[in-house]
């Protein structure tokens, strides 16, 4: 049975911000693509909206789902939510495909942009200027729509408490309880998150991580560069596939031998 993949969204987006990436995945897993409370379908849920409420609730949707092995796939901030969730070693996670993901470690934001996007919410010229911004090249129409439409209908206190309290959490010393592997994309235009930042604060931080650069890209991997994601994504879900297969082939073999010997 594949892994199934369970998508966590970046701030100020949604479940369908990985849309493409799962068309292109082409239905090969089962996949859980959520909406973290004050973001998308879930914008008016009420909070707390701290890393490890976001990760109480992931947690508990992954439980009701019943998978027997899952991969997180978080952006940015749902990286940030990943790390945390991976830190409590749940049942049945076999490895975290991260996207530029919002370090253990509070984010490198100045306060003066922390200020502009707090008094940005809901306004589309803002708006405008936050997705040119984190983006490297201007994205297909669709994708801008999408993007734009999911930052206009965040709630404002899960935007507010974002920027004010969960990009500032700090949960660094839990990272060497998170034992399965770690694959971090980074966009090399990225300039919300630059490369060194995922190799200093993520992966130095992680006993199993290591830093894949997708050329050209800035932030918004999902809408930017889906067919590197979704291929990232189906290297790491079909080595987990093949690991199992050979555990169960040694398992086998195992048991024959002990009843050829009997």
């Amino acid at each position: 049975m594949p892994p199934t993949l369970v998508f966590l969204h970046h701030f100020g987006g949604s479940a369908r911000s990985w849309d493409t990436v799962r068309d292109r995945l082409g239905g090969a897993f089962p996949t859980l693509a959520l909406d973290l409370p004050g973001f998308g379908s879930a914008a008016d849920a009420p909070g707390p909206y701290s890393v490890s409420a976001y990760a109480d609730v992931v947690e508990a949707d992954i439980r009701a789902l019943g998978p027997r092995d899952f991969i997180l796939v978080g952006h940015s901030m749902g990286g940030k939510v990943a790390l945390a969730l991976a830190a409590r070693q749940p049942p049945g996670l076999r490895s975290l495909v991260l996207l530029a993901p919002s370090p253990p470690t509070p984010e490198p934001i100045q306060d003066d942009a922390r200020a502009e996007l707090i008094a940005g919410w809901g306004e589309y010229g803002a708006t405008s200027r936050t997705l040119a911004r984190i983006t490297a090249a201007p994205l297909p129409d669709a994708a801008r729509r999408v993007a734009i439409d999911d930052m206009m209908r965040c709630g404002k206190a899960a935007w507010t408490a974002w920027l004010t309290g969960g990009s500032r959490e700090d949960f660094s010393e839990a990272m060497p309880r998170v034992s399965a592997p770690v694959t971090i994309l980074s966009g090399t235009r990225d300039t919300v998150f630059p490369t060194r930042l995922m190799h200093d604060e993520v992966a130095g931080r992680l006993a199993d991580a290591r830093v894949v650069t997708v050329p050209g890209a800035g932030h918004l991997l999902p809408l930017e560069a889906p067919d590197a994601v979704a291929s990232a994504i189906e290297d790491v879900a079909l080595q987990r596939v093949r690991n199992h297969a050979e555990r169960a082939d040694r398992a086998g073999y195992r048991t024959m031998a002990g009843a050829a010997g009997a």
